[in-house]
């Protein structure tokens, strides 16, 4: 699981980064909220761990943003404000759970894996339609204008993120370990020749798409008319 943390105390930032590796899990700290908004734009995570009061803004300001963009990653607080009104404006902001400060670390790492799993098994059987494709992730079977488009397992998941996520820009690191489970500290060259592939199994640009490269950092699927 790759975990976004908003957190300035240096403290609080590093005892939950101790927890989330210990587990397996990647994490990436920011300190301010302009920053966490603007990383996010262009880094991926599986969910987002915000505190409430940082240096330049509120964590309330930073989920408010958030859900503006239509982005439904799910997003835990984790926050020393433990009143009841203060929990209830932050679950009527966007948040899915809530937890104050310090976190058990048993429950920490529960929450975040049952907020991932809720996501996971709403996407596992879902048909995703994008004409002309469309990707069933139940047979893992992908066809192009009703007709069956032949890719291994590991092509299919790749499509699969990608369609899941159109127009985002998805970091290497993130699809590595999404696709693979791969570390990110791992230098491969698995990804791009994966996205080659794709491009040229699905046809792409011949349907109104295209898989954009951003130099050292990742990939992002978008109609050819953005």
């Amino acid at each position: 699981m790759r975990v976004g943390l908003l957190e300035d105390e240096q403290d609080h930032a590093a005892a939950t980064m101790r927890i989330l590796q210990e587990a397996g899990h990647s994490c990436e700290v920011y300190a301010q909220g302009e920053r966490f908004l603007r990383a996010i734009l262009h880094e991926t995570y599986d969910v987002l761990v915000l505190d409430w009061a940082l240096p330049d803004m509120t964590g309330l300001q930073v989920i408010e943003a958030i859900r503006q963009r239509q982005d439904t990653i799910p997003v835990l607080f984790l926050t020393s404000y433990d009143t009841e009104e203060d929990i209830v404006r932050a679950l009527g902001k966007g948040a899915d759970d809530y937890l104050v400060k310090p976190p058990r670390k048993a429950e920490l790492l529960a929450r975040l894996t049952a907020l991932k799993r809720r996501v996971d098994q709403r996407e596992a059987t879902a048909v995703l339609s994008v004409p002309p494709y469309v990707l069933d992730p139940v047979n893992s079977s992908l066809q192009l204008q009703g007709q069956p488009v032949e890719l291994t397992l590991r092509q299919f998941q790749l499509a699969l993120v990608l369609f899941r996520n159109i127009g985002k820009l998805l970091s290497r690191a993130y699809l590595l370990e999404a696709v693979w489970g791969l570390s990110t500290k791992i230098q491969t060259r698995t990804l791009d020749i994966h996205i080659s592939q794709l491009r040229s199994a699905l046809d792409l640009p011949a349907h109104g798409w295209r898989i954009t490269s951003v130099y050292a950092h990742g990939y992002r699927l978008e109609p050819l008319t953005s």
